[in-house]
């Protein structure tokens, strides 16, 4: 005989069966309302989360789902591991005792000093603190949490980095966010950026509160001039805003270009990740140089998020640091052929249509008239010639492609191009079929 506690406990728990056996999908009741027991009342999830974009790497991580054929210019990946000293590295660290204990919440004091002297000679950051973190993503999401407010006005330049756009969305921050257009060359416009200063000012609209720059770019591909740099920094300064500047890709300065620049500032905050010049994706290791000011601050969000960024990935980011820049210089120089491959492979597209090549690893191009539904001609391309880009509308500008030339090694990528090619002659003679 069961006590009387336990048998209305049994009885709740048989009532709640049916909806805790239930499909996961059968629990969702409309997009945002979830079933939550016998009296037909739901739960919903945040505005905030459901008004933030789906991520376009997942969408194309489905759409290759089961497909072995189809070569990937998609993801911003490189094709190379990291160095075989730091895997090796690595390797040793995995049965150290600290590796398996939480560290410091900003990075390895070692790592940390090794930064700091880092971009300190290279970066000309003499001024800044560091704060290691899960990858560059994370590092912008720590800013947004510590930098803004829910409905603040935020200015990102078109085309933007897709997850900046979703960090500031699901924190409640991109009510107000501002796009203005580029210049013709993809380059941020001072002007507009300038007149949007001035004119929130004179008709007493929120100021903006933060400016993104991504130098070089994703996903144009181009390195922004110093000279752009300061004057954003300069306009920032003038109106109280926060300048932060993500330089993923600082290493991917190609021969006959504009040189990597950074700018320092008590209102700047820079972002680097060992991610792509390193081949440590999924290692997960970027970090912040910010003004010592902010360090409170941004110690609340990182110690939320994360605690502290993996001990075992920061010793290989260590050992892949003391490197040195050979190493990178030598994948990056090995790329220039590559480039050069897809860029090829572009040239139905005609002239003026394909930006990009002078920074990063990308090149964003302008699909033919009547392919403004980019998202199928993706798909298209996918299914009928095996070759998978990144929708320009995923980036805010439809009728474009965002190409990445250095997730394939060479003879891949020549492959990958030839599909390219010969998709892009099928929509340019406006014969190819679709949705």
């Amino acid at each position: 005989m069961l006590p009387p506690r336990a048998v209305a406990a049994r009885s709740c728990l048989i009532k709640l069966l049916p909806s805790i056996c239930a499909p996961r999908g059968k629990l969702l009741a409309h997009p945002r309302a979830l079933a939550s027991g016998a009296r037909g009342a739901s739960m919903s999830t945040s505005a905030r989360i459901d008004a933030t974009d789906t991520p376009c790497i997942v969408a194309m991580q489905q759409m290759l789902r089961g497909k072995t054929d189809v070569l990937s210019l998609a993801q911003g990946i490189v094709h190379w591991p990291p160095p075989a000293e730091a895997l090796s590295a690595a390797q040793a660290a995995v049965l150290e005792t600290t590796t398996s204990l939480y560290g410091a919440d900003d990075g390895l004091p070692e790592l940390r000093a090794a930064l700091k002297e880092k971009v300190q000679k290279e970066n000309g950051l003499v001024a800044s603190e560091i704060m290691v973190t899960a990858g560059a993503n994370q590092a912008y999401t720590n800013l947004v949490l510590s930098l803004t407010d829910a409905g603040d006005a935020t200015l990102l330049f078109r085309p933007y980095y897709f997850n900046h756009l979703m960090a500031l969305q699901m924190t409640g921050s991109a009510r107000e966010v501002v796009l203005p257009a580029s210049t013709a060359e993809l380059q941020p416009d001072m002007v507009a950026l300038r007149n949007e200063f001035e004119s929130r000012a004179a008709t007493g609209l929120p100021p903006l509160k933060m400016v993104t720059l991504v130098n070089p770019g994703n996903p144009t591909g181009v390195m922004i001039p110093h000279a752009t740099l300061e004057e954003a920094k300069d306009l920032c300064a003038q109106y109280g805003a926060w300048l932060v500047v993500d330089n993923t890709y600082e290493n991917f300065a190609y021969k006959g270009c504009t040189p990597h620049k950074c700018v320092e500032g008590p209102h700047v905050v820079n972002i680097f990740s060992f991610s792509k010049a390193y081949g440590m994706m999924g290692w997960r290791v970027g970090y912040l140089a910010f003004p010592s000011a902010l360090g409170e601050q941004l110690f609340k969000t990182q110690d939320t998020i994360i605690i502290c960024p993996s001990t075992l990935s920061q010793k290989l980011a260590l050992a892949a640091l003391r490197e040195g820049a050979s190493f990178v210089a030598n994948q990056i120089a090995a790329l220039a052929e590559q480039k050069e491959v897809i860029l090829e492979a572009l040239s139905p597209l005609g002239e003026g249509a394909v930006q990009g090549g002078s920074g990063a690893i990308y090149l964003f191009c302008k699909l033919p008239a009547g392919c403004e539904d980019d998202k199928e001609v993706v798909r298209w391309m996918v299914e009928k010639h095996g070759v998978c880009l990144i929708p320009g509308s995923a980036c805010g500008m439809p009728g474009h492609v965002r190409v990445c030339y250095a997730n394939l090694p060479l003879e891949r990528s020549r492959e990958a191009a030839k599909r390219l090619k010969a998709a892009l002659l099928e929509l340019t003679s406006g014969s190819a079929q679709i949705k």
